[in-house]
């Protein structure tokens, strides 16, 4: 490692100053030494006449034997930090949180269904047996496909399938120590190639999708698969990549950059949406427990906490909750150029925010047919 000592100075300049040092400065030989001592501080005032101060910027390097070996040199920053506790603290929290919704589900699996399916085997009369109640009022409706945009339903649930995939994998591939988070351009290249490769998953799972709301337009489906969220992330790309172009920033990215992502987007990750999405569509229709009535129920007015926007909310905090500590974490590890090492733990938060969100949505949905 290495370590900077500011230090105010006065070096001698001689009768001409600043510009007529030359090559070398007396107090600049190395005899001197450097400290930071009032004595030696460079005064920041105008002279007598007012004239401007004349400031001398200079450095000094010191090469020190070390016994740290190089393969060692980052565990002074990464063994015993003090964040270790806050991840396993939150780890905790999070696991506390999928204890309360396996209590919840457990609830409504074990009583509630129970109680009414106990309700219905009591029933003694034909008459009350066709008489439904409760959430069997509605089992013919729930797997109905949506009226309502299937495109855009199915190309959102392909690409969070594909997201899903990458990270799942990126992790894998980290935790196997295939990848080392402390070089970031290689973790970045190894995030890109694992996104473009996981272009099957997202055709598929969006063409299977689309087939059983009983559209049949696959190649509109499988084009905005491919040009949706990747477009979206070549457009914001594009535009600040222009911005930083015009601000001279160092993160500029060069035209042949460019060009090769857009290879990459045209003549990889399409194709191999478009072999997800054929094999989506030859495979077989997926299989509901129930099937749909013919005629649509009216659906009744849900309370308050089961109808929008308030059941996105409430549906949002717990999975956003178990999350939110090693979001920070990540946050961090971008905007502020720290480094995130601890890919195992990230890998255990990755299956409780799955957990967490397949338990909420079963007690959304029970609290929406409920209702």
């Amino acid at each position: 490692g290495f370590d900077v000592h500011p230090v105010s100075f006065e070096h001698n300049l001689g009768e001409g100053g600043v510009d007529a040092i030359g090559n070398s400065v007396s107090t600049c030989n190395g005899d001197v030494d450097v400290v930071n001592d009032p004595s030696t501080y460079l005064a920041l005032r105008a002279g007598p006449t007012g004239e401007d101060v004349q400031v001398l910027y200079s450095y000094e390097v010191r090469w020190e034997n070390s016994e740290v070996q190089w393969a060692d040199r980052w565990d002074v920053y990464l063994i015993g930090s003090p964040d270790d506790d806050i991840h396993y603290f939150a780890i905790v929290n999070s696991l506390m949180i999928v204890l309360f919704l396996m209590g919840a589900v457990a609830t409504i699996m074990i009583r509630t269904l129970r109680k009414d399916i106990a309700g219905y085997n009591e029933m003694q009369t034909l008459e009350e047996a066709q008489e439904e109640t409760g959430w069997k009022l509605v089992h013919g409706d729930v797997f109905r496909p949506p009226s309502t945009s299937p495109l855009f339903l199915s190309v959102t649930v392909g690409t969070g399938a594909q997201l899903a995939t990458a990270f799942f994998l990126v992790l894998l591939c980290a935790i196997l120590r295939l990848v080392n988070p402390m070089k970031k351009g290689q973790a970045l290249t190894a995030i890109l190639i694992l996104y473009v490769l996981s272009g099957t998953v997202s055709g598929y799972v969006s063409s299977r999708i689309y087939k059983f709301c009983g559209s049949s337009d696959w190649k509109a489906n499988t084009i905005a698969t491919a040009v949706a969220f990747p477009g979206l992330l070549v457009g914001m790309f594009m535009i600040l990549n222009i911005f930083l172009g015009i601000a001279g920033a160092a993160t500029h990215a060069h035209f042949g950059t460019v060009l090769l992502m857009f290879l990459l987007w045209v003549c990889l990750s399409t194709p191999l949406v478009m072999i997800g999405s054929y094999f989506g569509f030859r495979a077989e229709n997926i299989e509901v427990p129930t099937k749909a009535k013919q005629i649509a129920r009216i659906v009744p007015e849900q309370p308050a906490y089961a109808s929008m926007p308030w059941s996105a909310l409430i549906g949002g905090i717990l999975p956003f909750g178990s999350v939110c500590i090693e979001l920070f974490f990540i946050m961090s590890a971008l905007w502020l150029h720290q480094y995130f090492y601890m890919m195992g733990l990230l890998m255990i938060v990755l299956f409780i925010l799955v957990s967490t969100c397949s338990m909420v949505s079963v007690v959304m949905c029970y609290l929406q047919l409920c209702g």
